[in-house]
């Protein structure tokens, strides 16, 4: 019989046990959330601990990563590798630390918590010993394999999720613990799993459901460990909860592969329409032959071949390298998957909190929008659900600009400079704007923002020369703003510009603003037909903040240049297609 279950008179511990062979992926956030909160809510230790046994495919990039996003999101552990820097991990992640030695600062009296120390430090090789000689494990070809079948008999185990899992004796096989020369006789995953959490006290287990099948093998590994006798261990098992998937609006499971999906998919279709060589040309730039990144723009300073293009639009290869290099190229967006693409994209932390809470969880009460403390408060476990999850974008944007638009407006100004800063070079080098002028901006965009990058893309027009910006007078807004009614808005256009040239230069946006209400009534026309001229003249588009802010940002000069522009294409376009 399995040892009786002893996780319930223990003080709680979980743990987030994260792979550093990639980023982190918003589910496995998810899963650090739930454990987090359940130690929270019991007033138990939360864990971190990196499990890097696959050497071939860690990196300490990936585990900076790791902990920087757990960072961002505010979900500390008491015991683990620690992030070095509060204050960057507030913000946007970058700062002085960004190349921190994920493995120099760790606390805890568990540690080391990465199981390659471990490993160095003989933890796994001492147990795997002591079921060789107590019979419960032996060695084939090198490697090390627990005895399963008749020997261990039938193995059951029960979910707090997904109830009672039984597999009868004659369906287990015996399995690998530990891997031989060729595999550095490293433990395997389920066998550093086990011993971890029971050297580490860990009482609940929270994970995806996709180790539910792992955990026959584990519940045989506790039983057959639970036999062995030392001072200051407890084999028994511990409470083991498997959450629901992450899907997307699909069906499939919400994956990193989906972003080498998209850009393959658009490669095929670009390769199809102008040819292989072509669209290489226009990705790479250079020699057909070869295609070869320089090495200042090469991700991870990784060059990309064309064996390496082929290999990634044949489907052999997801490396997002090449994806991303590919993705920047073509201008791709790329669907959300991990924590930094979250934050990329301009979501808050408290939001993604909140909404992947709500994947598998719920808070009852028809309850949606919550905090960490509310989480802190009321997570339990009887309470996440069996079926999969389908992650809305759609819903998260709404969460987050919801959540923007709450916002004091000082607090958005500098939670928008500090976006710009970490991720909108084109901005941050513009230089455009400063003090009264940066909040003027915000107050003016705060309303219509969903993301943070929401305002910088719309009003890209601000931070271009003036000669870059570009007039279609296609679109039908434009062409009833500008052109329609025998060019009624280009008369309208030339009209104020005479009056603007005689306007001041300080605070010209408001005398400018005036101008137009006091033309527009004299005139008896509508102030719309005035200004959008205006619009589409300074921005090349219908829509922009209050013109008396968009004016006092762009000023006098550059609102007087562009006009000159547009009135002159504007003609141009009228004579062409008269």
């Amino acid at each position: 019989m399995p040892p009786e279950d002893q996780s319930h008179k223990r003080p709680v511990v979980t743990r987030f046990a994260p792979s550093p062979t990639g980023a982190l992926h918003i589910g496995g956030a998810r899963t650090a959330l739930f454990a987090w909160a359940y130690a929270r809510k019991h007033s138990g230790r939360f864990i971190l601990r990196i499990e890097d046994t696959d050497r071939k495919r860690s990196s300490p990039e990936s585990t900076r990563g790791i902990i920087r996003d757990l960072a961002w999101l505010g979900l500390f552990s008491d015991e683990g590798p620690k992030y070095p820097c509060m204050k960057s991990a507030c913000g946007c992640g970058k700062g002085p630390d960004e190349d921190f030695d994920p493995y120099n600062r760790q606390l805890g009296d568990n540690g080391p918590y990465f199981q390659s120390q471990r490993a160095e430090q003989g933890i796994y090789d001492h147990y795997v010993d002591l079921l060789l000689e107590a019979g419960e494990a032996y060695e084939e070809d090198g490697a090390v394999r627990l005895k399963m079948g008749d020997h261990r008999g039938d193995i059951v185990f029960t979910d707090a999720v997904y109830g009672e899992i039984k597999v009868k004796a004659a369906d287990l096989e015996d399995f690998v613990i530990r891997r031989g020369e060729d595999g550095g006789k490293l433990p395997t995953f389920h066998f550093a799993v086990v011993v971890d959490d029971a050297l580490m006290g860990v009482t609940h287990v929270i994970r995806g459901q996709e180790h539910l099948s792992n955990t026959i093998k584990h519940a045989a590994l506790y039983d057959a460990l639970a036999k062995i006798t030392e001072d200051n261990v407890t084999w028994a098992r511990p409470v083991w909860v498997h959450t629901p998937s992450i899907i997307n609006p699909g069906g499939s499971k919400m994956s990193k592969r989906d972003k080498a999906k998209v850009v393959r998919a658009y490669c095929k279709n670009q390769i199809e329409e102008i040819g292989r060589d072509e669209f290489i040309s226009t990705v790479s730039g250079v020699d057909l032959d070869i295609l070869r990144i320089p090495d200042d723009e090469a991700p991870d300073g990784v060059n990309l071949s064309d064996m390496d293009f082929a290999e990634f639009i044949d489907g052999t290869s997801d490396d997002m390298n090449t994806g991303n290099y590919i993705a920047r190229k073509c201008n791709l967006t790329l669907p959300e998957i991990n924590v930094d693409d979250f934050k990329r994209a301009g979501y808050l932390p408290e939001v993604c909190l909140n909404y992947i809470a709500l994947l598998g969880w719920n808070p009852g009460n028809d309850l949606e929008r919550f905090d960490l403390d509310f989480l802190k408060q009321h997570f339990d476990l009887d309470r996440i659900g069996k079926s999969n999850s389908t992650f809305d974008r759609e819903k998260l944007k709404a969460f987050n600009g919801d959540t923007l638009r709450a916002l004091p407006a000082d607090d958005f100004a500098c939670l928008l400079a500090d976006y710009v800063k970490a991720y909108r070079q084109d901005w941050g080098e513009a230089g455009v704007f400063n003090g009264d002028d940066w909040q003027a901006f915000c107050a003016a965009v705060q309303e219509r923002t969903h993301t943070l990058p929401d305002p910088l893309d719309a009003n890209a027009y601000l931070i271009k020369s003036d000669d870059a910006i570009q007039y279609d007078f296609t679109p039908k807004p434009v062409r009833k703003a500008m052109t329609g009614n025998g060019g009624a808005g280009i008369r309208l256009l030339e009209e104020l510009r005479a009056v603007f040239d005689g306007l001041p230069e300080e605070n010209f946006g408001h005398a400018a603003h005036e101008t137009i209400n006091k033309t527009a009534e004299a005139a008896g026309i509508n102030m719309g037909k005035y200004a959008q001229p205006v619009r589409i003249a300074v921005s090349g588009s219908t829509v922009t903040p209050p013109l008396d802010v968009t004016l006092d940002l762009l000023g006098k000069s550059a609102t007087l240049e562009r006009i000159d522009r547009c009135l002159a294409e504007a003609k141009t376009h009228m004579e062409t297609h008269a």
